[in-house]
């Protein structure tokens, strides 16, 4: 059966995305691979009217409720390509299977480059995060540690003393101009000049001279870049942010591609369940009206 709209990415976005299409009665296929961001986080904060409930939890209640709409199916799997044109699109999965739809919408989410350091891919999401907003409050505002990571890291710094007393630690990602220098340090941030060796226990830094500083948490910006090749491959136009690259979109969510949109963190800075829920909502309708009037 031809859909309406295939959904590629079955978190947040792109679930938020499904709904509206679902209400207006569209037939819609979700293709998840199951990889959401934030599988890693026990808890999702800063949601309103989910605040502190189980990120896992959220995710699995949206899927509950999509499925009492009868237009809506989810193959999980990874979609591997995407041909054809406005109207006329096929998504390939890895399985072989083709699907093929009017609309196609991206919401596959983003990939984060971690610093090389021993011991952070492990507590991301856990004890070492990225969004003050999502994780700060439960700190307590106790000693947090913004590990250097590129240009948004002092900003990063100065913003979480709103949360805790900040230390700063470049570990060799850049060099502190005199002025970036004396602003950190009118905010009350100490600066921590030695590389880091690991990151063990929950949030403590081993320094590679020896020392061990402990923290309630860590910080860390990212960079980002599609987690699916797909955008490239579909010769989607895609634009730098300070968070990274993403898919370039206009006011309607549609890429530089006629018939596919794109929503959620993969299209979208900064980012939070919030934030992608919101933008899923947007393509979702905006992709509706585009049914409606075609021209």
């Amino acid at each position: 059966m031809d859909q309406d709209v295939i959904i590629i990415g079955g978190s947040y976005a792109g679930m938020a995305a499904a709904l509206q299409l679902a209400r207006a009665r569209r037939r819609v296929l979700i293709v998840d691979a199951g990889q959401r961001r934030n599988r890693t986080a026990n808890h999702s904060h800063g949601f309103l009217s989910r605040d502190g409930a189980g990120a896992a939890e959220i995710a699995l209640e949206a899927r509950r409720q999509l499925e009492a709409y009868s237009t809506i199916s989810v193959v999980t799997g990874n979609a591997t390509a995407v041909s054809g044109e406005r109207d006329h699109f096929v998504v390939e999965c890895a399985d072989g299977a083709h699907h093929p739809g009017r609309r196609v919408i991206l919401a596959t989410g983003v990939r984060d480059h971690l610093p090389a350091i021993e011991g952070i891919a492990e507590r991301w999401g856990r004890s070492i995060f990225h969004c003050p907003y999502c994780h700060g409050y439960e700190l307590n505002r106790g000693r947090i540690g913004v590990i250097g990571s590129g240009a948004m890291s002092a900003h990063q710094a100065e913003l979480l003393t709103e949360w805790g007393d900040v230390t700063f630690l470049p570990n060799e990602a850049l060099t502190l101009d005199p002025e970036t220098r004396d602003r950190l340090i009118k905010r009350g941030i100490n600066i921590e000049t030695a590389s880091i060796a690991r990151i063990t226990a929950e949030a403590d830094v081993e320094l590679a001279d020896g020392r061990m500083l402990s923290f309630s948490g860590l910080f860390v910006a990212p960079r980002v870049e599609p987690a699916s090749d797909l955008p490239v491959a579909l010769g989607c136009a895609l634009q730098e942010t300070p968070m990274g690259t993403q898919i370039k979109t206009d006011a309607s969510k549609e890429t530089s591609i006629p018939g596919v949109f794109a929503c959620g963190d993969v299209a979208l800075a900064p980012h939070s369940v919030s934030l992608a829920v919101a933008d899923g909502a947007m393509a979702g309708a905006q992709v509706h009206r585009s049914l409606v009037w075609p021209g």
